[in-house]
């Protein structure tokens, strides 16, 4: 049952003072928003009749929360990541700003200093035995002219789903490598193909998951941050074309122009041009960089991460 009491003139003077409403010191604007937070909260408890106990167990989850370390993945898993992307398209999109490759999101599993080669490199240590996968393309700019000097951070699960630095048993930069493009604007890595993954099973995110009757998994991909001199920073990952979760990722990272067709290759001289002993799978992606307008647009954006 709805109440008003949130619009208390004692409650009203209390978010006020609690906010720093009242005094001249702090930030306006984060005064602000913690503010209005402070109204939804109190708003919402209202609305839903929330008890004490609700209360606490909502205090307590953000406890665990922490201490799990899953507060990204959470954001991902509500949406909250994919809705900054879409929002940030609309506001391009009212500038008329040029576009290329869709941007979406990053996901809490990056790590800051993969080894750096040219052209070409192979990302994975040979420990897995999955299957071969050489992913390859080109790094463009709107008009069509490759871009060198690009530089293409790539990072990948391995075939249980995991991701090293996060995953003891793997090798330090285990399928993660970042690739500078020559004059061609190419970037190609030997790999293995990844599979998808599922959120801890006994993880608070899963356990919020459960109660919206949502399943936490992902479907196979690869995430890449593209950057360019004068270029826009992208971040961005593609799908693997054929996985069950394809358009049904809990994360709502999958985008049209980032679904990716693996290809069977079973040719014997484009096989030993490659260096491989044997049939393996090929994906193909190529990138398109937008023009930057200034330096910030340049970089990636500033959150926390492993090693950063």
């Amino acid at each position: 049952m709805k109440s008003n009491f949130a619009s208390n003139p004692e409650v009203v003077e209390l978010l006020r003072e609690s906010a720093g409403l009242n005094g001249s010191d702090g930030d306006e604007r984060f005064k602000a928003i913690i503010h209005q937070l402070l109204e939804n909260i109190c708003t919402l408890i209202d609305d839903y009749n929330i008890t004490p106990e609700e209360f606490w167990h909502a205090i307590n989850y953000l406890h665990d929360l922490g201490g799990s370390k899953e507060a990204a993945l959470l954001a991902a898993g509500l949406g909250l990541e994919h809705y900054l992307d879409l929002r940030q398209d609309a506001i391009e999109a009212a500038e008329n700003r040029e576009t290329g490759t869709p941007r979406t999101i990053e996901g809490p599993l990056y790590v800051a200093g993969a080894p750096l080669a040219d052209s070409h490199d192979r990302m994975d240590d040979g420990s897995d035995d999955g299957k071969v996968m050489w992913l390859h393309g080109e790094v463009k700019g709107t008009d069509g002219k490759p871009l060198a000097n690009a530089i293409v951070d790539i990072w990948h699960a391995n075939t249980l789903g995991n991701y090293s630095f996060f995953d003891a048993s793997q090798s330090d930069y285990n399928l993660r490598r970042r690739i500078r493009t020559g004059s061609d604007g190419r970037y190609s890595v030997r790999s293995i193909v990844p599979s998808g993954y599922g959120c801890p099973p006994q993880g608070p995110t899963q356990q919020l998951l459960d109660r919206l009757g949502r399943h936490g998994n992902r479907p196979a991909h690869i995430h890449f941050f593209v950057s360019a001199p004068d270029h826009r920073h992208l971040t961005s990952q593609i799908n693997l074309n054929g996985d069950e979760y394809l358009w049904d990722d809990f994360a709502f990272a999958t985008r049209d122009g980032l679904v990716a067709d693996p290809v069977a290759v079973t040719d014997p001289s484009l096989i030993a041009s490659r260096g491989l002993n044997g049939p393996h799978t090929e994906i193909r992606f190529d990138f398109t960089l937008t023009r930057a307008q200034n330096a910030q647009e340049q970089q990636r954006i500033i959150r926390a991460r492993a090693k950063e």
